[in-house]
């Protein structure tokens, strides 16, 4: 589909001359994104960004901070020229409107064909009010504007694989909500929120947290606009760094499982609670972002309305399945072959099935060293961790 020689690539073909607008650019996902299109279409016309205003940095000099990183090293800098279609409109999916100017808005809806709804927010401990502002209200917002585009050929809704906890065998399609998106938008509004905080665990179960209880809403806020957009949800498992683009390996945060590596290879995590049996579910960056971007395609050079709701469950578990011990034993060689710098202890941590087990575990190993070495650093007079 990314053969550089456009003629070889009905994909790249239809992304010519088309403006596409990206929610979200500035997480890790986005950032592919944003650098997939440019350097895989280069006749995109253009590619406008949401991003948020930052007191004392222009949203030009923070696109320019973004691609500092090693993704921007790779290959954009052999075509400075396709940096150039880059343009921010600055806004926020957390405020009526976007907060965009109402030039901003002409902008997309008299430019952009294509829109892919990356931003979210990804804390699974977050509170109830905070995930259905960003992730179900935000959603609403960005549809919002979206409907008002006047050549809009795909709108591209990026969801979770873990949104249906209570379901068994989780099918391409969007399933029922027990609770009215709108009705949970309305409560968090009016309800105080320390009653709020105590009503969550009724509210979203069977999920176990705000998140995927959130982006379950959401979902059926798009599936809603079958009838007046061009919709279509994906639902990547979790998203781990790149196989081969931009470079083999490539990740910007530890959020994730790269947070529980990094950890378990500095000593500093010893215990987990997980059946080391159980399968993960992981998709690389940039299989996710591939794929996506091929089906922006397929939903807007579609002859025909689809009936439902196009949804994809992006996940390798069925062609590369791979178990939680199978990474803890891989993570724990390379680190023995490779340790880090600065390591706290040796990396020998473990899986523990039993909660009490790895509580113990916890409390020994984790809790103990941690107010140990709080107490060292205070007695220092050193920051604290």
């Amino acid at each position: 589909f990314f053969s550089m020689s456009e003629s070889k690539s009905p994909v790249v073909d239809w992304y010519k001359g088309r403006s596409v607008f990206v929610t979200g650019a500035t997480g890790f996902m986005g950032k592919v994104m944003v650098e997939k299109l440019l350097y895989a279409c280069p006749g995109i016309k253009c590619v406008y960004i949401l991003i948020r205003s930052k007191r004392g940095k222009a949203p030009q000099q923070r696109i320019e901070d973004m691609w500092k990183l090693a993704v921007s090293n790779t290959r954009l800098n052999m075509n400075a020229r396709r940096c150039e279609k880059i343009v921010p409109v600055v806004g926020d999916v957390s405020i009526d409107g976007l907060g965009l100017k109402e030039s901003d808005i002409d902008l997309l809806i008299n430019n952009v064909s294509v829109v892919f709804h990356m931003a979210a927010t990804l804390k699974l401990e977050a509170k109830l009010k905070d995930a259905i502002e960003q992730n179900t209200t935000g959603t609403a917002r960005v549809i919002d504007v979206c409907r008002r585009i006047k050549n809009l050929k795909a709108f591209i809704h990026f969801s979770t694989a873990f949104c249906s906890a209570d379901i068994d065998v989780f099918e391409e399609r969007v399933y029922e909500n027990k609770d009215n998106p709108r009705d949970v938008i309305g409560i968090t509004k009016w309800l105080h929120p320390d009653a709020l905080d105590i009503a969550t665990p009724k509210i979203i179960a069977p999920h176990p947290n705000t998140y995927t209880y959130s982006k379950r809403l959401a979902e059926t806020l798009v599936a809603d606009e079958l009838n007046n957009m061009p919709v279509c949800i994906v639902r990547p498992a979790i998203v781990v760094p790149a196989i081969e683009e931009p470079v083999p390996g490539w990740v910007d945060s530890l959020n994730g499982p790269i947070g529980l590596l990094v950890g378990g290879g500095k000593g500093v995590i010893r215990s987990m609670y997980c059946k080391g049996e159980n399968q993960g579910q992981f998709i690389p960056v940039d299989f996710a972002i591939n794929a996506s971007i091929v089906i922006a395609y397929l939903v807007g050079s579609a002859k025909t309305k689809p009936k439902e709701v196009p949804v994809y469950n992006l996940t390798e578990s069925a062609v590369q399945p791979i178990t939680y011990k199978e990474i803890l034993d891989k993570g724990r060689s390379i680190c023995l072959d490779y340790p880090f710098e600065m390591q706290v202890w040796y990396p020998d941590g473990d899986f523990r099935s039993s909660k009490f087990i790895h509580t113990l575990y916890a409390i020994f190993f984790h809790w103990l060293p941690a107010i140990l070495i709080d107490l060292l650093l205070l007695l220092f007079g050193q920051k604290r961790l």
